[in-house]
């Protein structure tokens, strides 16, 4: 095999058609847009979603609902969670930072303390919000709440 001799599979290549370059190309005067319509004109555009006339979509479906631009998002942690994580690191206390190292949240978020599962140890534990249940339990082990 001759690597100079290399060339494409026939009909692999198209020529690029020079539209608009005058009459003897047959693609001159109107350069393949047709006579009439905004289609034909420079500078066309269709708007994002027009569907030829019809109706398009989103005025189709209509709107459902409401977002409360207010709403606080609380990232969900567990008693159990934090029982499971003061035992493999032997902890007395739980704030942000330990929360964010271990992965039980992303840095940044708003936390939430839930009382899903049963507490064994003394913890003072930081968060943003806690459930009647878990404040509870907390405090039924001599632990410490902090809101912050």
């Amino acid at each position: 095999m001759d690597l100079s001799k290399l060339q494409p599979a026939p009909n692999s290549r198209k020529t690029k058609v020079r539209k608009g370059r005058g009459q003897g190309t047959g693609k001159g005067g109107t350069s393949t847009r047709g006579r009439e319509g905004a289609q034909s004109r420079s500078g066309y555009k269709t708007k994002v979603g027009f569907e030829g006339g019809q109706m398009p979509l989103y005025r189709r479906v209509p709107k459902v609902g409401f977002t409360n631009i207010h709403r606080k998002e609380y990232k969900i942690i567990n008693l159990e969670n934090l029982e499971r994580l003061a035992q493999e690191k032997n902890l007395q206390t739980i704030d942000l930072e330990t929360i964010y190292q271990n992965g039980l949240a992303k840095k940044g978020s708003r936390i939430k303390i839930l009382g899903k599962g049963q507490l064994q140890r003394q913890l003072e534990v930081h968060a943003h919000a806690f459930s009647q249940s878990a404040q509870q339990a907390i405090e039924s082990v001599q632990g410490t709440v902090v809101k912050l």
